[in-house]
């Protein structure tokens, strides 16, 4: 059976000019053409008066957490952890992301579970647990001797110094079922025992990670906050930096020429910054601190990445902030300087490939999956309406409708 989507104007994801009244025909899990009229047995979705455009990507998300206090946290059972991760994984799907790249917590029974449509959700690559340094950015070891780490049969236990410490770990996140590795290369502005200009592992621990890693055919993802631990991440190989707020120019001039993925994340300490005004107690003083200390430099960073031409996939941190919200950022990555045009590529596009399925999504084109969301508005000219749930009146993965708000 064919799917045919009238699109009243195609944003492609390619960074092509829009075209106008094109036909997006749909054939099982697959887009087999765009353009002509459909055959006379399709059916066919008249989104005449919307924007059709590829279904958004996320690079950054955590689907296993949901915004709470430590409190919160250390009371909750690990079954409700699976069951909030189910609905963030539906909510995240509603609000047009039909792919994100999970950077730990998720668990490979969550992932599975979507892939065989038992729930819905996006297409997930996932981390399951990040890689850190003892009083490092993911040591959740509270100064009264409190972790906030559950261990279970799932996720490994990622808080390993030295290098044989991290190869074993690297290598039991691969057997636990990582699609990329993750590691925190500096510290962050949620841990307890450090600070974001802290440097995280020495370059002969991350050395053996990477190479653990791509032994695998993995790509690894680094948490990496500080100048220093920017810089050795990307030397070291690594494939995406996540959140670069000291990131300097020549380390820009570096990832630049090598190909080094910029996620951002902007949205993320505006969401910490929010969540303490917005419920008093649920995010701890420090975290608040660092939050605002780095808000601005963050900014700052990526303007500079951006005119560089540094290149950008867009990611959020969600879990942090609300599930569904992610494309706040998008609006934020407008602000500072891209052009609606380049940031819906950072969406699409470029995020697939950060997320290594660019071979099956992020573009328009026909042998693509039929990844699609219609968007009531044009987001070329409001990058805003795209943080509207009522906007979003269309969202097909893999050619199976999951929203369909128009009759």
């Amino acid at each position: 059976m064919t799917i045919a989507v009238r699109a009243g104007m195609l944003v492609d994801g390619t960074g092509a000019d829009p075209k106008r009244n094109v036909t997006i025909h749909v054939e099982g899990d697959a887009i087999a053409r765009v353009g002509g009229d459909p055959p006379r047995d399709a059916t066919v979705i008249d989104a005449s008066d919307r924007t059709v455009m590829p279904g958004m990507i996320d690079c950054h998300v955590h689907l296993w957490s949901t915004p709470s206090s430590i409190e919160e946290r250390l009371q909750k059972p690990y079954s409700l952890n699976v069951a909030e991760a189910f609905r963030n994984a539906r909510t995240t799907l509603e609000a047009g992301f039909t792919t994100v790249r999970d950077a730990g917590g998720t668990p490979l029974g969550v992932k599975q579970a979507i892939d065989r449509g038992m729930v819905p959700g996006p297409r997930v690559r996932i981390a399951v647990g990040a890689l850190s340094q003892t009083a490092g950015h993911g040591d959740q070891r509270f100064a009264s001797g409190v972790t906030g780490r559950v261990e279970d049969t799932e996720h490994p236990w990622t808080v390993v110094d030295g290098i044989e410490g991290v190869r074993r770990a690297t290598r039991e996140l691969l057997r636990a079922g990582a699609d990329q590795i993750k590691v925190c290369t500096s510290g962050g502005v949620m841990s307890p025992s450090d600070e974001p200009t802290a440097t995280g592992f020495s370059p002969e621990e991350i050395a053996a990670i990477v190479y653990e890693a791509h032994a695998a055919g993995r790509t690894v993802m680094s948490h990496a906050q500080a100048r220093q631990g920017i810089r050795n991440a990307v030397e070291a190989g690594i494939e995406s930096i996540e959140h670069g707020i000291y990131l300097d120019a020549d380390t820009a001039e570096l990832m630049k020429r090598r190909g080094t993925y910029l996620v951002a994340t902007l949205v993320a300490p505006l969401w910490v910054i929010r969540r303490a005004e917005q419920r008093p107690g649920s995010v701890p003083p420090y975290a608040v601190r660092k939050a605002k200390e780095v808000l601005e430099i963050h900014r700052k960073m990526f303007a500079m990445a951006v005119e560089m031409g540094v290149p950008i996939a867009m990611g959020t941190d969600t879990g942090v902030g609300e599930h569904g919200s992610n494309a706040e950022e998008l609006a934020e990555m407008v602000r500072l300087g891209m052009t609606p045009m380049q940031a819906l590529v950072a969406t699409t596009k470029t995020a697939a490939e950060c997320a290594r399925v660019g071979r099956i999504t992020g573009t328009l084109e026909p042998g693509k999956r039929a990844d699609l969301i219609a968007v009531a508005g044009d987001p070329l000219a409001d990058i805003a309406v795209l943080q509207k749930a009522e906007a979003i009146r269309l969202v097909m993965r893999d050619g199976t409708i999951a929203k369909r708000l128009d009759p």
